[in-house]
């Protein structure tokens, strides 16, 4: 028994004649009883009764139509699942981002992606200090908002986000409420840095080396941004951040203040070279509409 069985078998009860049948099937009359018969001698039953008219269904032929419609709507569900995974409208995509990722974009494109793609699950995955374009490279995430600089290897990259720099310092400290302070106005504090990003990733974000060609004072280290926040507010370093840090750490016994002379965070949305997603393809123009209009 095909589908295409059940097809003619449905089509030719609705009908109730066999020509009107074959022609809203675009098959021969001959072609479709002859189907008709082999159906029912597979069954062994008789399916309709023949008349001068056309046809009938019998007792038995009007279960077994009732069954071959719930047959056919449940083979329309399977075609529907697999055009559903094909357009990239279910399944599970995982967006990597660093601390505040690229600010708002980040939050608003998984909750457009989600509104657009209901039946596909966003799953954010946060990393720390420049971990999102290896966790791309090595497969933990699908997409990823990367802060630059970093090696894209490998990756294709967009740039959709950019902001200024700020300083973080303990509410106490005597710059805190400026409305801006240059690298060198902040030479002699100790910095925080990390030791778990490649060293071109912390001379950038150290603004190193500094304009008059010195180097930082550097600091204590740490291993994510709570750490390195919580030892700004304690009075042990000052740290450099994008704007976007400002908002989405506010503290109140911190206090960020613009960097004015420091280049711009650039951030790009990147996956692997290659990929072939429906999911990335799709949220990839989401940020992109989303960008062009910020």
């Amino acid at each position: 028994m095909e589908l295409r069985q059940l097809r003619y078998l449905v089509e030719i009860a609705d009908q109730g004649n066999l020509g009107r049948a074959a022609e809203r099937l675009y098959v021969s009359q001959p072609a479709l009883s002859y189907a008709l018969r082999n159906l029912e001698s597979e069954l062994g039953l008789r399916l309709f009764e023949r008349h001068s008219g056309g046809v009938n269904a019998t007792a038995a032929g009007l279960d077994v139509v009732a069954e071959a419609r719930r047959t056919l709507r449940q083979a329309d569900r399977v075609t529907a699942a697999a055009e559903r995974h094909l357009r990239g409208e279910t399944g599970v995509l995982r967006v990597g981002f660093e601390a505040s990722g690229a600010g708002e974009l980040t939050t608003r494109a998984r909750a457009e992606f989600a509104r657009r793609h209901p039946g596909v699950q966003v799953t954010p995955k946060r990393f720390d200090w420049s971990e999102e374009a290896a966790a791309l490279s090595d497969g933990r995430v699908d997409v990823a908002f990367v802060w630059l600089p970093a090696d894209l290897t490998g990756l294709h990259a967009e740039l959709v986000h950019s902001e200024p720099r700020v300083v973080g310092l303990p509410a106490r400290h005597p710059l805190a409420g400026r409305a801006g302070v240059g690298v060198m106005e902040v030479n002699d504090e100790p910095l925080m840095w990390t030791e778990r990003a490649p060293r071109e990733w912390v001379d950038w974000w150290a603004v190193n080396p500094r304009p008059d060609g010195s180097a930082p004072r550097w600091g204590p280290t740490n291993d994510n941004v709570e750490e390195m926040l919580e030892q700004v507010a304690d009075g042990a370093a000052i740290c450099f951040a994008p704007a976007s840090m400002a908002q989405y750490y506010g503290r109140p016994d911190l206090c960020w203040v613009p960097l004015v002379d420091a280049e711009p965070l650039r951030v790009v949305l990147a996956w692997v070279v290659g990929t072939d997603n429906p999911l990335v393809r799709g949220f990839a123009e989401v940020v992109r509409e989303l960008a062009a209009r910020a």
